[in-house]
């Protein structure tokens, strides 16, 4: 671009090069390039331009800044503002869209079952132990807690409130190091009340002195601390996406996370935790408790008489039949929901692919998203387990649904 002014420059003119002043003047197409300025012409066309700059600047950086994608549990890749804005509104993959869909379904469904779960069996009338009812209750919290750090703040925020306070760096890394923590307690309660029910069963001597009120308050003081403990490292891999307004925004993976042994083996560590011990242990526990079980009962029944098929009461066996309902339910469905992320895990570790991946076109993601997706099912699943398999809690559960309906009709029909 070609620019003609009067032959005497002033000072700021001076000290701004030709193609410095080129930059900032917009020259229509159709304007003639030849077209002549004065020294206060082109002094007002730079002024004006920085001051709409400065104007300018925060929304530029919003508009022209990153967004976390939307991968779970860490944020590990950034996209523009104004191309997550497009995919999201109107490119979204379909499973992209399932998931938006699905989440707050699961949070909706979720939390007031976990919050009644807790009720009904704080209240201890559903006929179970004191012992089994302190580790539901703690189970249900803790469930209560994922929904809460890892739907609500992490894939909800994400899709619906990008910009949100929540996506500052200091708030989203404590969000994250707490959702790990919640899923960690969540699934070692699960393996503490499976192991529980494994000496109630198995070990009788053992059982009087093991399965108490005040062991369980231990194990599940020292389940939840040392999930709290373990995942505080959380909270430093993590470091900031983009600087807007001097705030750092959003939470990447620490690119040392990956190479520095430190990391690595703390990452194969928490892998180790989980899901791979307790998966391993919760179905070496199940089996050993089920073929006890059925060895026990063919003597039971050749004990009394029963192996010509004749149909006897007998309350003990009542008892432990629906002690065994219970555990099976339990963590058979927890072997279900979390298989997908089991399996995953071990291809990430025989194959070249990675986690966190948002490529929806890429089976290995569908895989990992599907296994996030059932593993955080898994979280509200239980008060449907406890519904199906306990009278007394299902007989609660619906005198618990039905009285705010029966308060209503009783004022209408007052009225």
């Amino acid at each position: 671009m070609e620019i003609v002014s009067s032959a005497h420059e002033t000072n700021a003119l001076k000290s701004l090069a030709e193609d410095d002043i080129a930059k900032w003047i917009d020259v229509d197409i159709e304007t003639d390039v030849t077209q002549t300025y004065t020294d206060e012409e082109l002094i007002a066309i730079v002024t004006n331009k920085d001051k709409s700059d400065e104007e300018m600047s925060d929304s530029d950086n919003i508009n022209n800044g990153w967004i976390e994608a939307a991968s779970p549990y860490c944020q590990t890749e950034l996209v523009p503002a104004a191309q997550h804005c497009v995919t999201e509104q109107m490119d979204r993959p379909i499973f992209a869209q399932i998931e938006a869909v699905y989440y707050p379904i699961l949070a909706v469904f979720g939390v007031p079952a976990n919050l009644f779960t807790i009720v009904i069996l704080s209240r201890g009338k559903c006929g179970l132990s004191i012992c089994i009812s302190r580790y539901l209750v703690a189970m249900a919290a803790a469930d209560l807690l994922v929904l809460i750090f890892d739907v609500f703040l992490f894939e909800i925020k994400g899709i619906y409130f990008p910009h949100s306070f929540l996506n500052y760096t200091l708030i989203c890394s404590l969000s994250i190091s707490l959702a790990f923590a919640a899923i960690d307690c969540s699934v070692w309660l699960t393996v503490a009340f499976t192991f529980d029910r494994f000496i109630a069963i198995c070990y009788q001597k053992l059982r009087v002195k093991y399965c108490t009120e005040k062991t369980a308050a231990v194990i599940i003081t020292t389940v939840c601390g040392l999930s709290l403990l373990l995942n505080i490292p959380h909270y430093f891999v993590n470091g900031f996406g983009e600087i807007i307004g001097n705030i750092q925004w959003f939470c990447v993976v620490k690119s040392t996370f990956y190479t520095l042994p430190i990391w690595v083996a703390y990452y194969w560590l928490h892998v180790i935790l989980t899901p791979f011990a307790p998966f391993v242990l919760i179905a070496l526990l199940n089996a050993l408790t089920i073929r006890h079980i059925v060895q026990a009962s063919r003597v039971r029944r050749g004990l009394r008489g029963s192996k010509t098929g004749e149909s006897h009461n007998d309350p003990e066996m009542e008892n432990r039949r629906k002690s065994i309902m219970l555990l099976l339910a339990i963590s058979g469905s927890f072997i279900l929901l979390w298989m997908v992320t089991f399996l995953h895990e071990i291809c990430v570790q025989i194959t070249d692919t990675q986690l966190f991946r948002t490529d929806y076109a890429d089976p290995f993601t569908i895989m990992e998203h599907s296994g996030y997706m059932l593993q955080r099912l898994s979280s509200c699943i239980n008060t449907v387990i406890y519904a199906v398999a306990q009278t007394k809690f299902r007989d609660v559960l619906k005198n618990v649904i039905k009285y705010p309906f029966a308060q209503i009709i009783k004022l209408i029909k007052s009225n």
